[in-house]
């Protein structure tokens, strides 16, 4: 039997202002009854979402993120080589965003982009490519070139341009898991405790493959969003009061699958997990 009792995938966005219309949160419960989005039609804070994940998610509940929650360090043995201040670990490095962007609103991280020794290591809107950034696509987490490898195509966290970049995503989600972290434990920087709510880190796209979505669509449509859902042994959703956002149904979709595969011992123990990029880089949950 799961020691989940929920399920529930987030959205996430890195966007500037105070309310997000890209973040999307949707949960369902043990059985086969279809994800809900949580206050559907709300505009979501980062901070909301916080506060929802600390105060009104359920207890039990296996919560996915859709962003990355580390920088790329095996590659390099550092986050930011020939920086004195580069942390040691996951840890460090949300405090250190934490600490650096104290001051921006909304849970931001521009105070981090723009830091004078930082911004060393992105690529920045105005043709900005810091001399460390890398060059090419950017350097990768060991769990994006798994992704790569299962035929998924991932973006740097250091890359900050376009509109496929996932880096602003990344860096004001890790202020979140920083301020949450203390009360929810975040896999694999933090083993499965085997009881209470779980955080992980998830892939909407994983998730949308795993449904037999095709690869690189973007819109679903009702019709179509119940065919999917039931690869994941999933009754058919109550009809959306709004339209149907790529958000919307990337939350949805993916609660299901999280459902669906999380009791599937090899997700827990991917190959190339080591324990060194347990403690720096992470994990992408369903990368094997």
């Amino acid at each position: 039997m799961s020691r989940f009792t929920h399920f529930a995938a987030i959205d996430w966005s890195g966007a500037v202002g105070p309310r997000q219309p890209g973040i999307a949160v949707a949960l369902c419960a043990l059985g086969r009854e279809a994800p809900m989005l949580v206050r559907e039609g709300h505009i979501w804070s980062r901070q909301d979402v916080l506060d929802w994940m600390l105060d009104e998610m359920p207890s039990g509940t296996l919560v996915g993120l859709d962003l990355g929650p580390s920088l790329p360090f095996i590659d390099r043995d550092a986050y930011f080589p020939e920086w004195p201040e580069s942390p040691a670990d996951a840890r460090s490095l949300w405090a250190l965003i934490e600490r650096i962007c104290a001051d921006d609103p909304h849970l931001a991280a521009g105070s981090f982009v723009d830091h004078p020794q930082a911004s060393r290591y992105f690529r920045r809107h105005g043709g900005r490519e810091g001399d460390l950034f890398g060059g090419g696509r950017g350097r990768l987490r060991v769990t994006e070139l798994a992704q790569q490898a299962q035929g998924l195509n991932p973006y740097s966290n250091l890359n900050l341009v376009g509109a496929a970049q996932v880096g602003k995503s990344s860096l004001t989600g890790m202020r979140l898991l920083h301020r949450a972290s203390p009360r929810l434990p975040v896999w694999p920087f933090d083993p499965d405790p085997g009881h209470g709510s779980l955080i992980v880190e998830i892939y909407t796209s994983l998730a949308a493959l795993a449904a037999g979505k095709r690869k690189g669509q973007t819109k679903i449509g009702a019709e179509e969003l119940d065919t999917r859902l039931a690869a994941f042994a999933c009754d058919p959703h109550a009809p959306l009061r709004g339209r149907y956002t790529d958000h919307a149904t990337d939350a949805l979709l993916t609660a299901s699958w999280l459902r669906h595969a999380h009791d599937r011992p090899e997700l827990w123990a991917p190959a190339e997990l080591t324990s060194d990029i347990a403690l720096t880089e992470g994990w992408t949950f369903g990368v094997t």
